[in-house]
């Protein structure tokens, strides 16, 4: 047991009698690191976003899942008693536990982001809104909108059903190109450390054959090379890790005013542990990529 302690304790550190086969500096020490940093760096905005779009589009749909709209559109001199009608009918029906009907200035509220707080909102033929709070049993949206048309025509029922859809629907697709995203942030790391061990062994050519004669086993190289790039990797991807869980912590928080998307960007809870997994990840890309790139250009040394 002390000695599979040591070996580990030996991989992680990059040291190690058979890492000194290995040139602890060279044309590929820099660029695996970095490029194992600046993976992890956008790994963690990928999981960031994947997660806070998560969060957004349940905040929306547990908001508007409760509740409902109905639109009354008729003749000015007739909408206090249209409205009458539909309360009356809301009161009635089983599921709905509030019904109120919402007042001008509320109304004008809602319109001002998209026509100005300034226009005189009062002058202009606008429809009575009614708002509707369900019970959790919630009720027959499909009933009380056949009601509605036949006992107060120009009520209509919105139950939000069009709005839930298309931010299930948006969310499952960033949800997936953040999972793509990652995806191809650990293949193109694999692909970095391999090209980088290829370029190791074949500057140390010369090295390898010489070991060879002395009677050291293509194994032994190989562990070697593996050892010393899943530390390169490792400590990129950790440093890149911790860069870029402080950038999330820098974004604006929901408290200020104005940040609209980015107070939703991070992490939340035991959420901030997630990160830790993508230095692991990369060791074990690292590990995987090198042994397969080592033992692939041992073959073709002889």
């Amino acid at each position: 047991m002390t000695r599979v302690f040591d070996h580990v304790i030996a991989v992680i550190a990059g040291r190690g009698p058979a890492n000194r086969i290995v040139p602890p500096s060279g044309a590929t020490v820099w660029p695996t690191v970095l490029a194992a940093g600046a993976m992890a760096f956008l790994a963690v905005f990928a999981l960031s976003v994947a997660l806070a779009t998560d969060r957004l589009a349940d905040r929306w749909a547990d908001s508007l899942a409760h509740s409902a709209t109905v639109r009354v559109t008729v003749a000015p001199d007739q909408a206090d008693q249209a409205v009458d009608s539909v309360l009356r009918i809301l009161a009635q029906t089983p599921g709905i536990a509030e019904a109120r009907a919402l007042d001008q200035q509320e109304i004008s509220q809602l319109l001002a982001p998209w026509l100005g707080a300034e226009l005189p909102l009062e002058d202009l033929p606008l429809p009575r809104l009614i708002e509707i709070r369900e019970t959790d049993a919630g009720f027959d949206a499909e009933s009380l909108r056949l009601r509605l048309s036949a006992e107060v025509p120009g009520a209509e029922l919105d139950d939000h059903a069009r709005w839930r859809r298309p931010l299930v629907l948006a969310a499952g697709r960033i949800r997936a190109l953040g999972m793509v995203s990652l995806g191809l942030i650990v293949a193109a790391m694999a692909a970095m450390v391999t090209l980088a061990a290829r370029a190791a062994l074949a500057a140390n050519r010369q090295v390898i054959e010489v070991l060879r004669l002395v009677g050291a086993r293509d194994a032994y190289i190989a562990r070697a090379f593996v050892r010393r790039f899943t530390h390169r990797a490792g400590t990129g991807a950790l440093v890149g890790t911790l860069v870029g869980m402080s950038a999330i912590a820098l974004l604006p928080g929901p408290a200020q005013e104005g940040a609209g998307f980015l107070s939703g960007l991070g992490f939340r809870g035991a959420e901030w542990l997630l990160p830790l997994v993508i230095p692991v990840v990369a060791a074990i890309v690292a590990f995987a990529a090198t042994r397969a790139a080592a033992r692939g250009a041992l073959r073709e040394v002889q």
